[in-house]
Parts: structure tokens; sequence; C-alpha cells
């Protein structure tokens, strides 16, 4: 494609949009298709959806990394047991902090004789003395009981990674990728959804107009046959019978166009909806969608379902490997630097600390939860295989019945466009026999009415044949890309 078709085709839908409040007018199809790919609020959700999977994803990814923190304390406090805890971890702790001046001083005391003098004789038998010791371990270090309140700061930057986790990881993050990728399959199947509904809705109001067109022709007709029961009314050739019959005719017909009108209506507002635009007018034509190329193969390769089940079974096997993990040991390590003082970020070199480490766990028993889980893990994997088999039976199936269908309503079309010819001239020749006094006026309504009919059954075949060939191209997933 060139750049100038390329830079239309993005141009399109904004020019389109450019007077929303009004309402889109003469709207084509591949216009149409571009404006629900851009605001169709279905898959807008189902985006937002797609970009969730694909952060849970990164998630995944990311615990490999391990997990580095910086944390910062600040603490005040007068408990005994903080504050010594608090001097400790600053690298600030001595013996005062245990009260020995108290202990000194007594030891001291026993050191001399009656007189004050030092005496290592006096010293030996105080120190044998029980109640002397007893007095020396009762006293009560205030320094220690009663320290001043502190302050204190603590700077930690700790780094913790798995070393190896039998395969948990990596087969979380496979895992995570493919839901990911199925959130992309949903949206897809979801859009081709949308596209068939768009066409359809298209097939409908062109079904619709042509239906409509065929009434006010036929109300035309009416006019002018109730034109001609007037005037050979008048001249005695017809009853007033005939004219009632024509009213009743023209009234039924008045309902008919009315209905048209009204499904019109809906089906427009049904195409604003998909659109999340106004649309007032689209370009319609009788169109037959062409017979696509149907090939086994690409079908398999191609339908979405098809995928989706194929991309479930490669998640089971995953979840097998996943499971069995849970037999293998896992391993970690951390590692820890920082540093403490009653002074944020004072002395931090000199007061620093460190402290690595590594962890290894190993599950012996727990029931057999993790063999258990393994066989489901086991069953569930073919249970997936199967359905994958089952997938490809069944669309394919789905796909022929679709081919038959086609083909049978291409009959019907055939046989439908002879009748319409047959009854049109039917028509024609009784209206020209009612003027004549050949045919009754009953006669001649029942055969536009035999008209009408198939003429109906018509559009209403091509329709469901259109139909038909848009929901095979929806399971084949060709044409429209996301």
């Amino acid at each position: 494609m060139s750049i100038k078709k390329s830079l239309l085709l993005l141009l399109v839908p904004f020019f389109l949009l450019a007077d929303d409040t009004q309402g889109l007018e003469n709207l084509t199809l591949d216009q149409a298709l571009e404006i629900m790919k851009a605001n169709n609020l279905e898959l807008k959700i189902s985006k937002f959806n797609e970009q969730m999977k694909e952060y849970e994803a990164k998630v995944a990814q990311g615990y490999s990394f391990g997990k580095l923190d910086a944390t910062f304390q600040a603490a005040r406090s007068n408990d005994a047991g903080n504050v010594f805890g608090f001097k400790l971890k600053s690298r600030e702790a001595n013996f005062g902090d245990f009260g020995f001046d108290q202990f000194l001083g007594a030891f001291g005391q026993a050191m001399v004789d009656a007189n004050g003098n030092p005496d290592f004789n006096s010293f030996a038998q105080n120190m044998g003395n029980p109640q002397t010791q007893a007095q020396l371990l009762a006293i009560q270090p205030t320094n220690l009981n009663y320290p001043e309140t502190r302050n204190h700061y603590q700077t930690t930057i700790s780094y913790m990674i798995p070393i190896f986790t039998g395969g948990k990881l990596s087969q979380y993050r496979k895992i995570t990728k493919a839901l990911h990728e199925m959130s992309q399959l949903d949206t897809e199947k979801l859009f081709n959804e949308k596209v068939f509904q768009t066409k359809k809705t298209f097939c409908d109001i062109a079904l619709l107009d042509h239906y409509i067109l065929n009434l006010n022709n036929i109300l035309s007709n009416i006019d002018k046959l109730e034109e001609i029961v007037s005037n050979m009314q008048k001249e005695g050739f017809a009853k007033e019978l005939d004219s009632l019959e024509v009213q009743a005719r023209k009234s039924e017909a008045q309902s008919m166009l009315s209905q048209a009108n009204f499904n019109r209506e809906l089906a427009y507002q049904y195409l604003s909806f998909l659109l999340n635009t106004e649309v007032n007018s689209i370009e319609t034509h009788e169109r037959i969608a062409p017979m696509p190329n149907i090939v086994q193969e690409d079908v398999n390769e191609n339908n979405l379902d098809i995928q989706q089940a194929e991309l479930g079974l490669e998640i089971t096997d995953m979840n097998i490997r996943l499971q069995q993990a849970n037999f293998l040991p896992e391993v970690g390590a951390m590692a820890e630097y920082g540093s403490s003082d009653d002074k944020a970020f004072n002395e931090f070199r000199e007061k620093d600390f460190y402290t690595i480490g590594i962890q290894a766990k190993w599950n012996i028993f727990n029931g057999n939860i993790d063999k258990n889980n393994l066989e489901k893990a086991k069953v569930e994997n073919l249970k997936v295989r199967e359905q994958v088999s089952l997938a490809k039976k069944g669309i394919y199936l789905k796909v022929r019945k679709s081919i038959t269908e086609i083909k049978s309503k291409d009959a019907d079309i055939a046989s439908l466009e002879k009748q319409l010819e047959f009854a049109s001239r039917v028509y024609e020749t009784y209206q020209e026999q009612y003027k004549e006094g050949i045919s009754s006026i009953s006669d001649v309504l029942m055969k536009q009415s035999k008209e009408l009919e198939v003429l109906l059954k018509l559009l209403t075949v091509k329709n469901d044949r259109n139909n038909k060939i848009f929901e095979l191209n929806s399971i084949i997933n060709e044409g429209e890309l996301l």
C-alpha cells in the first residue's frame, strides 16, 4: 500500500467524526469498519484487558530480578532495652552503660582496712565474705536501668534474590505471557464478531431500504388501482365492495411500510451503537458476497478458537512443569548494608554494618498435596489435548455446514428470482383483466400480495446468504485485520 493511500485511510475516520453531532451521512461499509475499529466500546474494553495482562506478565518477569529496599528508621526512646540496643547498634556501648561506675566504687571499698588503708588481706577477706558478695551482686546499675532518652537513626539497604526455584519463576513468566497472548486472541475474536455485526447490519438496512422502496411502489400501484376502481364504479362496472377491498389493501400496505420504517430506524440505532458514532444514512446497494476459498489446513491454522485451544494446551504443559518444581529445593540469597547513630547519617562509614546470607528450603512432606496437584495438572493436559482435537474437527464441520447452507441459499435465490418474475407478470395480467371485467378486484389484490410475498422471500434469502458468508469469513479468520 502506498504512503498516500495509508494517510488517506488514517484520515477518513477523522473527517467522518468531525461532524459527529449531526451524524454521519452516506457512510460506506469500509468507512464504517474503520470507525468501528477505532471507536467500538467493547473493543476498547478488551484492549484494556490486554494491557492488564501485559503488565501481569511484566510483574512475573520482575520477580526474577530480586528485591532491593532502602529503609530509613527514626526513633526516640527511654526504654532500657531500646536505649542499650540503640547504643549497641551505633557501636557506642561501654562498661559505664552496665553500671560499672557503681560496681567499681563498691569494689574499691572492699580493698581497704578499717583505717582506710589499702590492704590485700582485707580485700581477700571481704571478697570471701558471702555478705559482701551479696551486696556487690545486689547493686542495680542506674545507667543501665534508667538511661537517658536517646534518638536513633538507622539507614539500611537490603537486597534479596531467588537463586534457584526449581523452574517456578520461569514457568510463571511463560504462563503470564501466554495469558497475554490469549487476551489478544480474545480481542481478535471480538473484532471479528463486530465486523460480522457491522456487515450484517449494513445488509439488514439494505434489505429494509429495498423492501420500503417496493412497498412505496406497491402503494403507488394501489393508488392507481383505486383510481381505476373509482372510475369504473362511476360507470357502473365496479361495485362498492371493490373500492372497500382496495382501501383495506392500501391500509395493510401502509401498516407494513410503517413497520419497515421502524425496523430501519432500529437498525440505524444498532449501527450507531456498534460505531459509537451517530449514523444518519449509509450507502447501500444489493451485493452478493463472494464465497471464500476454503482449505482445511488454513482453517486449522487461522481459526481463533483453534488457536486458543492450542495455546491453552501449551499453558497446561507449562503448568505440569510448574507443579513438578514443587518437588525441588528453593534457594535464595540476601545482603544487607547500613549504619546507625543518634544523629541522621552521622559517621556513616565508621558505624556501618553488613549481613550476607543464603537460605535453602526443601519440602519433605505435605500430605501428598504436591503429588496430587501434579496428577491433576497431567489430567488437565490430557483433557485440553482432546479439546484441541475436538475444536479442529468441530470447526471444520461447522465450515462444511455453512458451505452447504450457502449453496442451498444460492439454489433458493435462483428459484425465487424466477418465481418473482412469474408473479410480476401474473399481477400485470390480472390487472389488465380487471380493467376488461374478466377478473375480480380480489384476484388482482391476491396476485399483488403474492408478488410482494415472493419479493420479501427473495430479499430475505439473499440477506441470509450474505450473513452466512460473513459468518464463514469470521470462522476462517480472513479479511479484516485488527
